[in-house]
């Protein structure tokens, strides 16, 4: 068995509205999507370009959003909006009754890694389809609302 070198968590969204932290003297921003899918993202240890490649044609190609029909299809297949946010409690493990994150990637490569995938994501989903991609801020604290058409999250990892 490989190594696990990323992890996300998908979830499927009827609207999602994330609240990022403000640069220096200005207001706090906020990114919306519509129908579609929520996606965390955590990078670990020796998480490389291939991690991104993979992690990224999973998302757009796997069948986790329901049409109208009701059928399980890709999120490009619905032209639906994705919200990508960066999640490094991902990479979390229980030790004893604290959580510890030694399995995460140095913040500056997740970073780096966190921004291709968005780029990665954002670039197929256009090819494609009319749906928009939204990115959070990699290392703050955001605010999430989400909307979901029932507890239908998945994991995947690579």
């Amino acid at each position: 068995m490989s190594e696990i070198t990323g992890r996300v968590v998908i979830q499927q969204c009827l609207s999602a509205c994330l609240k990022l932290p403000g640069a220096e003297g200005r207001e706090p921003e906020t990114v919306e999507v519509g129908r579609g899918i929520v996606v965390f993202v955590c990078f670990l240890d020796k998480a490389t370009e291939e991690t991104v490649e993979k992690l990224t044609k999973h998302v757009i190609n796997v069948r986790l959003s329901e049409n109208d029909d009701g059928r399980h299809v890709s999120i490009c297949d619905i032209q639906g909006d994705v919200l990508i946010i960066p999640q490094a409690t991902l990479g979390g493990k229980l030790k004893g009754k604290s959580m510890q994150y030694h399995m995460n990637v140095d913040k500056t490569l997740g970073e780096a890694l966190y921004h291709k995938v968005c780029h990665g994501i954002r670039t197929a989903v256009e090819e494609v389809s009319s749906g928009n991609v939204k990115c959070g801020v990699y290392g703050a604290r955001q605010i999430l609302n989400m909307n979901t058409n029932g507890p239908y999250t998945h994991i995947i990892e690579v």
